[in-house]
């Protein structure tokens, strides 16, 4: 099963425990495995900034799901937790999982990239990958190590 890592965050309510439950939800899903979960953080929002500061971390994951289904199981966990995708692009939201890598695997399709587009320009999601794994490789961009050097 290929070692996947998502991205977990959260601006509106109880944000830890938001987040916290949606690790409980995804680890009692078939065909997923909770490897580990980062520390979280609080970060300021990107691209919508009137809105409440952020809570992010990472998890990484074992996986039987393809990368589609894994995104809609991310989605699902979405829906359950009341995330409504009705607002701005980057606005408020109880709970954003993110797809970010999926073993050593590229996908380019319309609605789903992966690694994620924006991951290597992101510091609110690097940390927490490096947290998990500071040898950490993303096809096609390098170390990332490397990515949060090229940040600073």
């Amino acid at each position: 099963m290929p070692l996947v890592y998502i991205g977990l965050g959260s601006n509106l309510g109880d944000r830890e425990a938001t987040i916290r439950r949606a690790v409980e939800l995804l680890e009692a899903a078939a065909g997923l495995e909770v490897v580990a979960v980062s520390s979280l953080s609080e970060t300021d929002p990107v691209g919508y900034e009137d809105q409440p500061r952020f809570l992010n971390g990472a998890a990484a994951l074992r996986t039987e799901l393809a990368p589609r289904a894994l995104l809609e199981q991310l989605q699902d966990v979405e829906r359950q937790l009341g995330r409504d995708r009705s607002g701005p692009r980057f606005g408020p939201r109880t709970i954003d999982l993110d797809l970010l890598l999926y073993g050593d695997e590229t996908v380019d399709e319309p609605d789903l990239q992966v690694p994620h587009p924006r991951l290597a320009d992101r510091r609110f999601v690097l940390e927490p990958l490096a947290e998990l794994d500071e040898g950490l490789e993303v096809p096609g961009r390098g170390s990332i190590r490397a990515l949060l050097a090229g940040l600073e």
